[in-house]
C-alpha cells in the first residue's frame, strides 16, 4: 500500500491546473507557423511556470496546515520545494542534450516546435508512469532505495569524470541502427514526420530527431526519478514536483537554446548533487539527513556551481 498525503481533493485540483495550463502553452504559444519563442518569451513564461509552482506549493501547504497540522505542512511542503529543485537542475542536462540534437539534424527553429510538444508531452505520460511504478516497488521492496541510492552515486561520479565524447551523434549505434530499419527522406519536409512518395510512406529526418528526443527522456527520468525518491516516496508530491519542473522545459530551451556553452560547469554541479543524494539514501538508516537540509545543500551547490562558472567565463574573457 502506497503511502500518500494526496486526497481526491488534491489529485483534482492538480489535474485541472495541468490541464489548463498544458492548453494555454501548447494551443495559445505553440501555434503553427510561429517562427519560435524569443529570448524574452522565454523568459517570461520560465517565471510563469516557476511561480505556478511555488503558488501550488503554498496552497498545498495551506490545505495540509488546515486538514493535517502545521508539522505535516511544513514537512511536505519542504519536500515538493525539494524535489521540484532538483527536477528543475537534472532537466537542464535534458534540454542541452535537445539542442544537440536540433544542431546536428540542422532542425531550423521554426520547425522544433512539433517535437518540442511532443517531447514534453511524451515526458510527462512517462514520468507518471515510471513514478508510480516506482512508488509500488518501494512500498513492497524498501531495499531498493539502497538500489537507487548506489546508483545515484556511481552516476555523479561517471558524470563528473566522463570525458566530451567526440563522435558525431550521427556515429551513435542506436542512430545508426534506426537510419538501417526506417526508409527515411535525405531532407527534411516542413513539420511532417512521415510522407508518401510512389505509394511509400517515407519517415522524415524530423521523425529520428523526436525518437532520440523521446530515448534522452527516459535516460534522464532513470537519473531524476531515483533523485526525488531520496526525499520523498509519497507519489503525490513526487509526480507534482517532477511534473511541475517538466511544464517549462519548452521555455527552458528556448531560454538557453543561445547561452548553452556558457554552462560548462553546470555538469560538476549536478553529478555532486546525485552524489549527495546518493550518499542520503544510503545511509538513511544510520543517519536521517532533514529534508530542510537537503533543500539547503542542493540549493547550495547549485548557487556555488552557477558563481564558479560565472568566474570561469570572466576568465575566459579576459584571457587575450
Amino acid at each position: 500500500m502506497m503511502n500518500t498525503v494526496g486526497t481526491p481533493w488534491l489529485w483534482g485540483s492538480f489535474a485541472a491546473i495541468i490541464i489548463v495550463m498544458l492548453t494555454i502553452d501548447l494551443l495559445l504559444q505553440g501555434r503553427r507557423g510561429e517562427q519560435t519563442m524569443t529570448f524574452k518569451q522565454a523568459a517570461c513564461w520560465s517565471l510563469v511556470w516557476v511561480s505556478l509552482a511555488l503558488l501550488f506549493n503554498t496552497g498545498f501547504w495551506y490545505y495540509l496546515n488546515e486538514t493535517a497540522g502545521r508539522a505535516v505542512a511544513d514537512t511536505q511542503a519542504l519536500a515538493f520545494l525539494t524535489g521540484y529543485l532538483i527536477e528543475k537542475a537534472l532537466a537542464v542536462d535534458n534540454v542541452f542534450v535537445w539542442l544537440m540534437l536540433f544542431s546536428y539534424f540542422a532542425v531550423p527553429a521554426n520547425l522544433q516546435r512539433r517535437v518540442l510538444i511532443y517531447g514534453v508531452l511524451g515526458a510527462i505520460v512517462l514520468r507518471t508512469i515510471m513514478i508510480f511504478a516506482g512508488s509500488w516497488l518501494i512500498s513492497q521492496f524498501a531495499w531498493l532505495l539502497y538500489v537507487f541510492g548506489a546508483f545515484l552515486l556511481f552516476t555523479g561520479i561517471k558524470m563528473a569524470l566522463a570525458k566530451e565524447d567526440g563522435a558525431a551523434i550521427g556515429d551513435k549505434p542506436v542512430v545508426k541502427w534506426l537510419r538501417s530499419h526506417l526508409r527515411m527522406t535525405d531532407n527534411l519536409e516542413g513539420e511532417r514526420f512521415f510522407v508518401r512518395r510512389n505509394g511509400l510512406l517515407y519517415t522524415t529526418p524530423l521523425l529520428l530527431v523526436l525518437i532520440l528526443v523521446e530515448l534522452s527522456d527516459v535516460i534522464f527520468a532513470v537519473d531524476s526519478i531515483p533523485a526525488i525518491f531520496a526525499v520523498t516516496t509519497d507519489p503525490f508530491i513526487v509526480l507534482t514536483s517532477n511534473l511541475f519542473a517538466i511544464l517549462g522545459l519548452r521555455a527552458m530551451y528556448f531560454l538557453l537554446a543561445n547561452v548553452a556553452e556558457r554552462f560548462t560547469m553546470l555538469k560538476y554541479g549536478l553529478s555532486v548533487i546525485l552524489v549527495f543524494i546518493g550518499i542520503k539514501m544510503l545511509i538513511v538508516d544510520f543517519y536521517h539527513i532533514p529534508i530542510a537540509v537537503s533543500l539547503g545543500v542542493v540549493a547550495g551547490i547549485l548557487v556555488l556551481t552557477l558563481l564558479i562558472n560565472a568566474w570561469v567565463n570572466h576568465r575566459k574573457s579576459i584571457t587575450p
